[in-house]
């Protein structure tokens, strides 16, 4: 099968060909993210293997659907840049990778995590300019914290335990939480805001939708510990960017580590080193000593591209075979 791969890097190139090896489908590699612009790229390929910041609103999908294409394959397991609907009008099938590694995710939140707890960068940065001063540089442990995660599933249940063997103390917020029998934590689960107001670490692990827009907002900020560390791994929108840094300002919030942001496809997955950062906002934050960001790479490990590649080209081979999609996404009406 023919299928056409958006916002490709030399690591999916890797992934994917290891993956296909015994399937043999036709693997077309391009650069550019998918948009109404680039979707002709796609003309010919009746499958388009697309990434998490890729762009498939009804005017991209109709442009896909007139050039051949009849499957889009997300290789991630968040679909909300889809736009379900127009794909269900235009005869679209859309699958997604629902699930893998929740390690990968749920260690980069502890590499974010203890790099603003203990100062890693400034520490890092001081030595290699010669400067063995450890002043300012005090940190705080997490043995004895409270540790709130914000949505238990697969990554955040990761996330719990290792928590838990830091010795936090785990308190979490789940609309549909799991049973302690099934989970053997000890978590104490609470309605978010208190959640959040109790506790020294919150990490996000929610899905985005309309409802968990800005979730993180002013009004939750203000309840929270000037001391407490924001971690989001999850996706930008889910935090008020605006209110986040008033709060920075004010200095009522200890540490931010982010690995996503609000508007990240304008700039994540691209070097914009010999460029100016024309976006303000997130130029402001990477101004704040005690953030850091990364560009959406909690996915990124060998063991999790592995696991993405062999699941999006298992999708396209049910596909070509005219065999059930079990991990088709299918439009909710209200």
């Amino acid at each position: 099968m023919k299928a056409v791969i958006f916002s490709a890097h030399e690591f999916d190139r890797e992934s994917f060909a290891c993956a296909n090896q015994r399937h043999g489908h036709q693997l077309t590699f391009v650069a550019p993210s998918l948009d109404p612009t680039t979707a002709s790229l796609a003309r010919g390929y009746p499958a388009a293997i697309v990434f998490v910041n890729d762009r498939l609103d009804a005017a991209t999908l109709e442009i896909l659907r007139t050039g051949g294409t009849q499957l889009v394959a997300l290789r991630c397991a968040g679909f909300n840049n889809v736009d379900l609907a127009a794909a269900e009008r235009l005869g679209l099938r859309v699958v997604h990778v629902p699930r893998y590694s929740p390690h990968c995710v749920a260690e980069h939140v502890f590499a974010l995590l203890l790099a603003l707890m203990r100062h890693i960068p400034r520490a890092y940065n001081r030595v290699r300019d010669g400067n063995f001063s450890v002043d300012g540089m005090t940190g705080f442990e997490l043995s004895g914290k409270t540790f709130a995660i914000i949505g238990t599933g697969r990554i955040g249940l990761t996330v719990a335990r290792i928590a838990h063997g830091f010795g936090c103390k785990l308190v979490g917020s789940d609309p549909y939480p799991p049973l302690a029998a099934e989970t053997g934590l000890p978590i104490t689960y609470l309605p978010f805001e208190e959640a959040a107001a109790q506790s020294d670490v919150i990490s996000l692990h929610v899905p985005f939708t309309p409802k968990s827009f800005h979730l993180v907002n002013g009004a939750l900020l203000a309840r929270m510990k000037p001391t407490a560390v924001l971690i989001n791994t999850g996706r930008g929108a889910l935090i008020d960017t605006a209110a986040l840094i008033n709060a920075l300002k004010d200095e009522r919030i200890g540490g931010v580590g982010l690995d996503v942001y609000e508007q990240e496809e304008r700039v994540f997955y691209r070097d914009m080193s010999d460029k100016v950062l024309t976006d303000d906002v997130l130029a402001r934050l990477l101004s704040f000593r005690n953030v850091i960001v990364t560009s959406h790479m909690g996915f990124l490990t060998h063991e999790a591209l592995a696991e993405i590649a062999k699941a999006t080209i298992g999708n396209l081979t049910a596909f070509d075979r005219g065999q059930p999609l079990v991990d088709e996404i299918k439009h909710q009406r209200a």
